[in-house]
């Protein structure tokens, strides 16, 4: 055995431990100048101890019910006029969460889309993400139906440009398709309502931009934005879009008003970790992006560079699985995970405070694919007055989607 195995080293600041382990006391030290450093000594290390200490309060919450489907793997959840979306293979389920998540509606039934990968809405439209690589576009009608509008690129504008030679990308070798088309999984939506302008991502590698100001869905442009698949796209208040890729870097885009040309105005990460998920505070101060390595990420705006570049600020480690959603509501972080469980992160009271895990939410028996927060809860009667209420929805594989409500939020 090595003698030396239990051999530790104390830091240079702390002379007065080191000398209790290897004495070598003068002859003038008296026992009360050693108690005196003993008493220093222990006070300055639990004032570091404290003064380190995350300041983390009690979270409150409790599991309200599950809501089952007749299908397995919930791949998307969204809210939109009162009315739950959660997304099961090939079908959307409509749940009314002013009647107790009532099913008021199933559609995509006949569909041979695949999978239903992302879900966004402007007005009374619903735009939905699919596998077989298009975008579907639905009407909300007053009865909370939902009826097939058109498919994107629609059937007019894939006419119009098809005549012309320099509308076609290659896209694999021997083989060209239109430009304005999207050639693998279309797995992520974000809307513009100020500028009315619809983001896709896809596994292509690709990011386009299509209209919205009319009822014609036109693409105005695509870029080839990354060396890997897309996995996610956000859009901030000021108009950058955020977009994260397999190839694990996170870009950031941003209209160039002279050409209205998207360009790319910073790109952060280039780490090996796929980036699957991302999620942006209220005011698109903050960015949260997470990984496949279980890590999330935490980056705010550098206001210091012209440019819109983002620093990273920290890293939330607690995940024993890989990032696969993220949402974020209120200054409250909402993260759900392969390993089956969500956590609750918000920010420290104190100035300068990083995010700490508030709580953790357990049931689901397979990866946590989708997560919704709302703002309020039921019953107040348990409440705290003050207390901040949110009601959480998560989506797994499992099929199903269980529904929280969390209060005691700073």
């Amino acid at each position: 055995r090595n003698p030396n195995r239990y051999i530790c080293s104390l830091p240079q600041q702390l002379p007065f431990l080191s000398s209790l382990l290897h004495p070598s006391f003068p002859s003038f030290c008296t026992l009360s100048t050693i108690m005196n450093d003993f008493t220093n000594t222990i006070t300055t290390l639990l004032h570091l101890q404290h003064k380190q200490k995350p300041l983390i309060l009690p979270l409150n919450h409790q599991y309200l019910t599950s809501i089952k489907t007749l299908t397995p793997h919930i791949t998307c959840l969204a809210v939109h006029r009162n009315l739950l979306y959660a997304a099961s293979l090939n079908l959307i389920n409509v749940f009314d969460l002013s009647s107790s998540y009532t099913l008021i509606d199933t559609f995509n039934e006949t569909s041979t889309s695949g999978f239903v990968k992302s879900i966004t809405f402007t007005g009374s439209r619903v735009f939905t993400a699919h596998q077989d690589c298009k975008i579907r576009v639905w009407h909300i009608t007053s009865s909370k139906r939902h009826c097939l509008v058109s498919s994107l690129p629609t059937f007019k504008d894939r006419l119009r440009r098809c005549i012309v030679p320099k509308n076609y990308v290659t896209v694999r070798r021997h083989q060209k398709s239109l430009w304005i088309k999207h050639n693998d999984t279309v797995s992520g939506l974000a809307v513009n309502e100020k500028e009315k302008l619809m983001y896709s991502v896809s596994w292509d590698k690709s990011f386009k931009i299509w209209d919205l100001s009319s009822g014609y869905y036109r693409c105005l442009e695509s870029l080839n934005a990354h060396n890997d698949a897309i996995n996610a796209v956000v859009v901030s208040d000021d108009g950058t879009v955020y977009t994260a890729s397999a190839d694990g870097c996170i870009k950031a885009w941003k209209m160039d008003h002279k050409v209205k040309r998207y360009s790319l105005v910073s790109s952060v990460g280039k780490q090996k970790p796929t980036v699957n998920a991302l999620a942006m505070n209220g005011d698109g101060t903050v960015l949260f992006s997470g990984g496949s390595d279980g890590t999330i990420c935490r980056w705010e705006n550098n206001n210091k560079c012209e440019e819109k570049n983002v620093v990273l600020m920290e890293t939330l480690r607690g995940h024993s699985g890989a990032i696969l959603c993220l949402v974020n509501v209120n200054e409250l972080l909402a993260s759900g995970s392969a390993d089956h469980t969500v956590r609750i992160w918000q920010r420290e009271r104190r100035d300068g405070g990083g995010y700490c895990c508030r709580g953790v939410l357990e049931g689901h028996e397979k990866p946590v694919k989708s997560l919704v927060v709302i703002s309020g809860g039921g019953e107040e009667d348990d409440k705290s007055e003050g207390d901040v209420v949110v009601t959480l929805f998560s989506g797994s594989l499992d099929g199903e989607i269980k529904v929280w409500e969390v209060f005691g939020l700073i």
